[in-house]
């Protein structure tokens, strides 16, 4: 009689991860390898147009003639289309160890992405953010076309013109204004701005998005909970969502406004604010802050309401498309603005405060 033998599963399945990790390193260290090929190309191409003619038209020629006899050889990767790109790719990340640092998490679809950039500050933030954050090309992609930089920088209180880098190792805890994104772009959503919808409405469609809603919101946030109840003697209260930001190490609430922001509005997310402090805000955990996310802000109520002076108010606005450049732009300079005016008499409470206490010693 023949004998027959079972194969242990597990050792199908071992073999298999085995297998596709293999596979994974070798994918990894072939992207790495081209993408410092074309760093590589890049390179020789520049150094070639710096010792050679100075005259119009010279690099452009060199380019061409290199493009024609690479393609011939090495096929579409090396036309003239792309060896332009590697010539950039050299311009715009002349550090090798930068792009060796990356290349690990990103491909050259990323890189093109990259290239798009014009910052340099900006260029290297968004590389740093695709490569720790884990970004699909997609996800850069739509960053880019939202500005996502620069709408962080938006809320910076440090006039530097860049980002802070929350993970270089810092011991004091980071500014919550570094992690308010004004405005807020929400094209994913699906609703369109010139129709009307509810609260309710908007509510379901970031929580159907909320990975896309999370990843727009910024770093640290993790959904808490939605329509959170908060009963007093008198009263029932919801809240619409609640976040926990690790960084920060506090609890974020979110209201949402289908119409453009109001003095009951800030009123109402105020006392929603002190009334989770004290109901929910476990020890040892920084104070709850919350945004009023709405369909327009308003520049007397960042002035005039208890959002001036306050640092643990925020309004923000929404939109439902993505806007062109120019309209993104135009939105941050305004957003800006209204930042100033609610922000300014912060400081300008703190310096009074401070010249009290020396006046006082």
């Amino acid at each position: 009689m023949k004998e027959t033998h079972i194969i242990d599963t597990h050792l199908i399945t071992d073999l298999r991860q085995i297998i596709e990790q293999g596979r994974r390193q070798a994918y990894i260290s072939i992207n790495a390898s081209m993408i410092q090929t074309y760093w590589n190309v890049g390179r020789r191409i520049v150094e070639e147009e710096q010792h050679g003619e100075v005259r119009a038209g010279y690099g452009e020629y060199i380019a061409k003639n290199v493009a024609k006899n690479l393609q011939a050889e090495y096929g579409n990767a090396f036309n003239y289309r792309n060896i332009c790109y590697f010539r950039k790719f050299y311009l715009c990340f002349k550090d090798i160890e930068i792009v060796n640092a990356r290349v690990h998490n990103l491909t050259w679809t990323h890189i093109r992405h990259l290239l798009r950039v014009d910052d340099e500050k900006a260029r290297l933030w968004y590389m740093k953010e695709a490569f720790s954050q884990l970004w699909s090309t997609r996800e850069l992609e739509r960053n880019i076309n939202s500005q996502y930089y620069y709408r962080l920088l938006a809320n910076q209180k440090d006039k530097t013109q860049e980002v802070v880098d929350i993970h270089a190792g810092e011991s004091t805890l980071p500014e919550k204004d570094e992690f308010i994104k004004n405005p807020v772009v929400a094209e994913y959503l699906g609703l369109k701005a010139d129709r009307d919808f509810s609260e309710k409405k908007l509510e379901d469609a970031i929580i159907k998005h909320i990975e896309k809603f999370l990843m727009e919101m910024g770093k640290g946030y993790a959904l808490v909970d939605r329509q959170k109840h908060i009963p007093t003697e008198k009263q029932d209260y919801y809240i619409d969502l609640v976040f926990y930001n690790y960084i920060l190490r506090c609890f974020v609430l979110v209201d949402l406004k289908t119409e453009k922001i109001t003095y009951e509005d800030v009123g109402q997310m105020d006392m929603y604010r002190k009334m989770y402090d004290e109901q929910y805000r476990p020890e040892g955990h920084n104070p709850t802050f919350g945004i009023i996310l709405c369909a327009d802000t308003d520049a007397d109520i960042a002035r005039y309401s208890t959002l001036n002076g306050n640092d643990h108010l925020f309004q923000a606005k929404y939109m439902l498309y993505m806007p062109t450049k120019e309209q993104i732009k135009l939105e941050i300079e305004r957003e800006k603005e209204l930042y100033r005016l609610q922000r300014n008499e912060v400081l300008k409470a703190i310096e009074n405060n401070s010249n009290e206490q020396e006046d006082n010693v």
